[in-house]
């Protein structure tokens, strides 16, 4: 899910959801490249589970594009805003782990954002819940970066 800004049209929820599952599968490869590049076993770890979670969301979406119905969750995630106050930073060869946590955040923060925006094209109930779970998933995710940022970067400085 890149930075840049993306206009959403669709012409049917088919669209939508072949879109979604492009972005999971882009997030899976994101996070796959950063447990490689990264040489600290606990950071392997962390990235590879991101990469998971990731192909679990894109599993789902190819179920509910298959016809299997989807039951909502309600959970609601904290906001940390960690990565509202940390400055970009461009992935490179010489990324480190902070580099890898802080572009990971904002990516985080730019998928919510668009499984939000995706929930509010459709008029779909099921559709719209579908995105607004996904959305808190990333959150989720963003959470657990930021919590990992707060601990391991913040605290050793």
């Amino acid at each position: 899910m890149a930075n840049e800004k993306k206009t959403l049209k669709f012409q049917s929820v088919n669209e939508v959801l072949d879109f979604a599952i492009q972005e999971e599968e882009e997030a899976y490869e994101f996070y796959k490249a950063w447990k490689d590049k990264l040489s600290l076993p606990g950071s392997q770890k962390v990235f590879d589970e991101l990469a998971k979670e990731e192909l679990k969301h894109k599993a789902l979406l190819s179920e509910v594009k298959n016809g299997k119905k989807f039951q909502p969750s309600s959970e609601k995630i904290t906001d940390l805003k960690i990565a509202e106050t940390v400055s970009d930073v461009k992935a490179s060869p010489d990324s480190d782990y902070q580099d890898a946590l802080i572009i990971s955040m904002k990516k985080e923060k730019d998928a919510f954002r668009l499984y939000s925006d995706l929930a509010a094209l459709t008029d779909d109930h099921e559709i719209q819940s579908l995105f607004r779970t996904l959305a808190q998933e990333e959150a989720k995710h963003k959470m657990k970066l930021e919590i990992l940022y707060d601990e391991e970067i913040l605290r050793e400085n």
